[in-house]
């Protein structure tokens, strides 16, 4: 079942002879439990690409939909905020990182890896029906860069959630269910 529908997105900032085409008919879907990674050099419009998906920036033409709806859905966590978590949900998704021991833990006693991970559980405690990723390994050693992946795949493949993720990193990309490139904003 399709879960994410991009149709002909553009997006320029600037203008005349200073306008920069960040993204230029952009066109692709995302099935649910889907697992897909966004790869190209830097300046191609993928964070751009991942802004407009995540409702940060809008397209200057073109359509976001989120399971049958507008990108407003993506707003859907905003719409939700002063709200209490589910305990349980809670308890749930942090046994799913590997963090029930340091739930008492400020962000300073983590390592990377934990707080990546701590940011993996902000973005699941909403239900949200996309994960967006930009480089989540980024900034990561090896060791972390392998624990995320191999959380990424274990919340893609045991429960199904779907996820969008930028990375320059092919050998990231080949570990999702499908690659899209994007050279010049296409």
């Amino acid at each position: 079942m399709e879960i994410l529908r991009i149709e002909n997105v553009t997006k320029t900032y600037g203008e005349k002879d200073t306008a920069v085409h960040a993204l230029d008919r952009v066109s692709f879907s995302v099935e649910e439990g889907e697992f897909v990674a966004v790869t190209g050099p830097s300046g191609s419009g993928k964070s751009t690409l991942l802004h407009i998906l995540g409702g940060v920036d809008k397209p200057d033409s073109g359509t976001v939909q989120v399971k049958g709806t507008v990108e407003e859905n993506i707003l859907l966590p905003l719409l939700l905020d002063g709200k209490k978590p589910n305990p349980k949900r809670l308890a749930q998704i942090l046994s799913i990182l590997g963090l029930e021991d340091r739930k008492e833990h400020l962000p300073s006693q983590l390592s990377g890896g934990q707080q990546q991970r701590v940011s993996v559980g902000r973005a699941l405690i909403t239900h949200p029906a996309v994960i967006l990723a930009d480089e989540p390994t980024g900034n990561l050693d090896q060791k972390n860069t392998k624990e995320i992946m191999d959380l990424f795949c274990k919340l893609n493949r045991t429960y199904k959630q779907t996820i969008v993720m930028i990375t320059h990193d092919m050998k990231l990309a080949a570990q999702c269910d499908r690659v899209l490139a994007i050279v010049d904003g296409r």
